[in-house]
C-alpha cells in the first residue's frame, strides 16, 4: 500500500527523492474470500511535507471492504 501511494504522490509531483513513509495504519475488518483481492487508493491531501492518502480492499466480486489502510508520507523539502 506504501508503494502504491508513492505512484500516486510521484504521478502528481514527479520523482521525489527520499520521501518516506511516516505513518501506515490498517485495520483488517473481515476475512477475505478465498479469491483476488481488488483495491482501491486516494491522495486526500499533498502538502508541501505531508501527503495522506487511505486504501480500500476488497475481495473481488464481494461488497464488503475487508481491509481499510491511511498512510501518510513526509515529502522532503527542496532544495
Amino acid at each position: 500500500m506504501a508503494r502504491r501511494l508513492r505512484l500516486l504522490i510521484l504521478a502528481q509531483l514527479g520523482p521525489v527523492a527520499l520521501a518516506v513513509t511516516t505513518n501506515l495504519n490498517i485495520n483488517f475488518m473481515r476475512k477475505p474470500e478465498p479469491v483476488d483481492l481488488v483495491g482501491e487508493g486516494r491522495l486526500l491531501k499533498l502538502g508541501k511535507t505531508l501527503a495522506v492518502g487511505d486504501f480500500t480492499i476488497w475481495s473481488d466480486g464481494v461488497a464488503d471492504p475487508v481491509a481499510h489502510a491511511t498512510l501518510t508520507y513526509a515529502i522532503p523539502p527542496t532544495r
